[in-house]
């Protein structure tokens, strides 16, 4: 097992991989989506967002180029540090993926060029959530121990999305007025398949990973619209559906438990097993869907260093990250929260 910490955009800098490599980290899972182009969301702690969402998609092709790729591995390995994943792809560049639309081809070739890209900039897996609303449905508040600021639910969020949206980012500014039609499970599964079919070999070829995240939140609909993997037999589903070396599990620890079925310890048992996990992220939570709440990583309902043990059982040796963090009462609340984090997370795989 490695200890990783996923960065957003604006923290993919030196101060920030010095940070990660001073508080033990081997390893960098990175988000190149921009997710704070709204003024509601301040840059630094994890987006969340109301009806209107996160804010604009898009302004990021460059990012995507094998010279800019290869630039951010080389600057990231410079510190010491291994580029293991990158997370999401920008929602301007799938959206008719997930809305089964016109550009529908015309986006899976995109993609598709993305994996090359990475295979080519040796950037090993390619973490993604297939969602129409994306994560939505969060709010802040003092949820964890001592006041502490995190993320939660209360409550289920059932506004209809406005045309122009997806993945809980606008993607057309200009659309028409209007909500876009509900799809159902069946239809959205069909997408997936789709989106399988058209990737996988191309990530076979270029040897990269492609790694699933469940539903976050895991609510079975959010914004009238249906969710995948938002129990944890679905996952199942999602492996089977096209068995490869290249479909594997963006494994998020703190989705599965807010899932009201299954027992947590008992599903990463089950998954670990699977050998399908790409990499991680662990976090802990109390209560499940719609009224979850994030917690410090000693202080929720998943017994994490159980969960560390069910994993070196099983020889796991991927990255993994503590997604989330409460923010502590300090100066730098992200930086303390992380740190206190990564801290137990290394203390427990030894």
């Amino acid at each position: 097992m490695k200890l990783g910490l996923g960065l957003y955009r604006h923290q993919l800098d030196t101060d920030h991989f010095r940070f990660a490599k001073q508080c033990g980290c081997t390893d960098l899972v990175v988000h190149l989506v921009d997710y704070f182009r709204s003024p509601k969301n301040d840059s630094g702690d994890q987006p969340v967002g109301d009806k209107d969402g996160w804010g604009l998609a898009g302004g990021s092709d460059e990012y995507w180029t094998v010279e800019s790729l290869t630039a951010l591995r080389e600057r990231i390995e410079a510190e010491g540090l291994r580029l293991a994943a990158i997370e999401n792809f920008d929602p301007a560049h799938w959206h008719d993926v997930l809305l089964d639309g016109p550009k529908k081809a015309e986006q899976l070739e995109f993609l598709k060029g993305i994996i090359r890209n990475l295979g080519k900039a040796g950037i090993p897996v390619m973490g993604y959530n297939f969602s129409i609303a994306g994560v939505a449905g969060r709010v802040k508040g003092p949820y964890a121990r001592g006041g502490a600021e995190s993320v939660g639910m209360e409550g289920p969020l059932d506004t209809p999305i406005p045309n122009g949206m997806v993945w809980n980012m606008i993607y057309d500014p200009d659309a028409e007025p209007g909500t876009i039609p509900s799809a159902t499970h069946e239809q959205l599964w069909q997408r997936l398949k789709d989106f399988l079919d058209a990737l996988v070999p191309v990530a076979e070829e270029a040897g990269v990973i492609l790694a699933a995240h469940p539903d976050d939140p895991p609510m079975p609909f959010i914004r009238s619209q249906p969710r995948l993997v938002h129990q944890p037999s679905l996952y199942q589903k999602l492996l089977d559906l096209k068995p490869s070396p290249s479909n594997q599990l963006e494994f998020c620890v703190g989705s599965l438990a807010e899932m009201t079925e299954g027992e947590i310890h008992e599903v990463v048992e089950q998954y670990a097993a699977t050998k399908r996990i790409a990499y991680v992220h662990l976090r802990n939570v109390r209560n499940k869907v719609p009224h979850y709440k994030e917690t410090f990583i000693d202080d929720g309902e998943v017994d994490v260093l159980r969960v560390l043990k069910i994993l070196k059982k099983h020889d796991f040796q991927g990255v993994i990250i503590p997604d989330h963090a409460p923010a502590m009462s300090c100066a730098a609340p992200w930086h303390a929260g992380m740190a206190f984090a990564l801290g137990f997370l290394k203390a427990g795989m030894k």
